[in-house]
């Protein structure tokens, strides 16, 4: 999509539509593979594909001239699950945009696990707001995570202050 006025492309987040499932699913694949290329994220596309549809979830879809990625969030958690930006699209505001919109989704809070070797992930969350609280292990592939909390919004709409 295109700002007729500047002439730039607009990101646009919307809703999930059952026809986008196995665009993102390909997406999926694509991003993590490059961010963990020893894991065989490839193996997974039947899962990722099964639980973007899943029941409780609302996943948002980030695109302009194709799909640049896409937030899986458990609203009822307050868990974010996924938030994937394809490879291209890395470095655009993409992921802020999703992920603003998940706090929207989520003003009083969210949580996540995300990769400890995922070092440029950690960096994005410690900068949108996330502290670390905890340690774990991702059970499909083994591998250290952090659990990372974003305390919210206060009633003026600015961030609410780090536990």
């Amino acid at each position: 999509m295109t700002d007729a006025i500047r002439g730039e492309t607009v990101t646009v987040v919307r809703p999930l539509a059952p026809g986008d499932i196995e665009a993102l699913a390909t997406l999926w694949v694509r991003s993590w593979q490059e961010t963990m290329p020893a894991v065989d994220f490839e193996a997974r596309r039947g899962w990722i594909a099964a639980f973007l549809g899943g029941e409780g979830l609302s996943t948002l879809v980030a695109e302009a001239e194709a799909l640049q990625g896409f937030v899986t969030l458990e609203p009822a958690r307050a868990y974010l699950h996924q938030l994937v930006v394809s490879p291209e699209a890395k470095g655009r505001g993409v992921a802020v945009a999703l992920l603003d919109a998940a706090k929207a989704l989520a003003p009083d809070g969210l949580a996540l696990d995300v990769n400890q070797a995922n070092a440029r992930a950690v960096r994005f969350y410690e900068r949108e707001g996330f502290v670390r609280v905890g340690e774990g292990v991702n059970e499909a592939s083994g591998l250290a995570t952090w659990r990372m909390v974003w305390a919210g919004r206060t009633r003026h709409g600015a961030a609410a202050p780090a536990p």
